[in-house]
């Protein structure tokens, strides 16, 4: 069933999340040897598009958007046939040599040695755009033109050569492998709620490690909403230069919630992506990610996704409030301001519950004060990073210094 299809069975506007186990079952066409007519190396962008349409998590979407999808997305969030989404999913070449309308093309994977085969696409169109248009795609994406932002050089960098059209996935590229046990789809969350019989989850998106901060707002929301659980979801795919690598991450988060969270309340799980930093449009993703994966909430934090100082604080939740977005979805987000220890009350909150208080009054650390201390073999403060996440990080990034 293809996009057009997938929208009239189930209604226009309102996203509706995928219910099946089996990711790939909305894929409607198989591949023989004899009807592949070329193989091409993906950009990396569009292999973590692959990876989330295999997985589930991009539901009811079954592969490329077209140009006309595309452009309408990034101007109106709908596509063509009015159904709501909030970051066209693409794949981006430099050339379309050897690629026509009607042929199956094996799309191979760049982030794996030798490049083997991570799906096969029946080709719908193929289309190029002009730099006018990839420029005015990335302005609505990204809200910015300037090329120092990551997420703006990625897009433009990929190639104007749109391929659209249905996509049968093979596999998950090395997230299985690299990150057993934490690369998960949104079929198999499902699954793992049901068996816990979580039937309110409250999910936390991440691409960084869990501060203390981080840790009690994931406890603030769940307590507030009367959630059975926190799905702590992190992002591992590629970060722009400087973040902390998945692998140690993973390890930092894993410790955490070992330690401090209390049996049964929290789940650490991954996802395969490369991160947008798209600020606004990027959390309106995350909420389809965590609708498709079967969580009731989603918190939504100051800077959401964001890089820099391209977006105003609060503008991820602030894109909630339209009419249009408030009736996409059946996932609710949780508003959350920003979170630090109080020195005053001896624990972390959220500073909007606090008006009493001046900036003195929290402690708190810039994610360069942050690097440069841990580099300097600095200790953390208590009140910022769980001891053993401290050493974690620490020997992480006494290692970069040895190199």
């Amino acid at each position: 069933m293809n996009v057009a299809s997938m929208v009239n069975a189930f209604g226009g506007g309102k996203l509706f999340s995928c219910k099946e186990n089996d990711e790939n079952s909305h894929s409607n066409f198989s591949v023989s040897e004899a009807s592949v007519s070329n193989s091409v190396v993906v950009s990396s962008s569009a292999a973590a598009n692959l990876v989330m349409l295999g997985a589930g998590y991009f539901c009811p979407l079954t592969g490329f958007h077209n140009k006309d999808d595309a452009l309408s997305i990034c101007e109106d969030m709908r596509m063509q046939n009015g159904q709501f989404w909030p970051v066209p999913v693409l794949n981006l070449l430099r050339t379309h040599e050897g690629i026509s309308e009607g042929d199956v093309v094996a799309l191979k994977d760049p982030n794996v040695e030798d490049c083997p085969i991570l799906a096969y696409q029946r080709v719908e169109s193929v289309e190029r755009l002009t730099f006018t248009e990839m420029e005015r795609m990335a302005k609505n994406i990204f809200g910015t033109l300037d090329k120092k932002h990551p997420g703006v050089e990625t897009f433009l960098s990929q190639g104007p050569v749109l391929i659209a059209g249905d996509v049968l996935v093979l596999n998950y590229s090395f997230y299985e492998s690299s990150f057993a046990g934490t690369f998960v789809t949104a079929g198999q969350l499902r699954t793992a709620f049901a068996q816990r019989n979580w039937q309110k989850v409250v999910a936390f998106q991440t691409r960084n490690p869990m501060h203390r901060a981080h840790e009690e707002l994931c406890k603030i929301a769940k307590n507030e909403l009367g959630a059975d659980g926190v799905l702590i979801h992190m992002l591992l795919g590629k970060l722009k230069e400087g973040d902390i690598p998945a692998n140690v991450r993973d390890s930092a988060i894993r410790t955490m919630v070992e330690l401090y969270f209390a049996e049964n309340t929290a789940m650490v799980c991954g996802y395969g992506f490369d991160m947008l930093y798209a600020g606004p449009k990027e959390a309106l993703l995350h909420a389809v990610i965590r609708q498709n994966a079967g969580c009731s909430h989603l918190i939504v934090g100051r800077d959401h996704a964001g890089v820099g100082d391209y977006y105003s604080p609060f503008a991820a939740q602030e894109i909630f409030h339209s009419e249009l977005v408030s009736s996409a979805y059946e996932i609710e987000i949780f508003e959350a301001d920003h979170t630090a220890f109080s020195k005053k009350l001896n624990k972390v909150v959220m500073m909007r519950d606090v008006p009493d208080h001046v900036p003195e009054d929290f402690i708190m650390l810039s994610g360069s004060r942050v690097r440069e201390m841990l580099g300097n073999g600095e200790a953390l403060p208590p009140e910022f990073a769980r001891p053993e996440v401290a050493d974690i990080l620490m020997a992480y990034y006494q290692g970069l210094r040895n190199i």
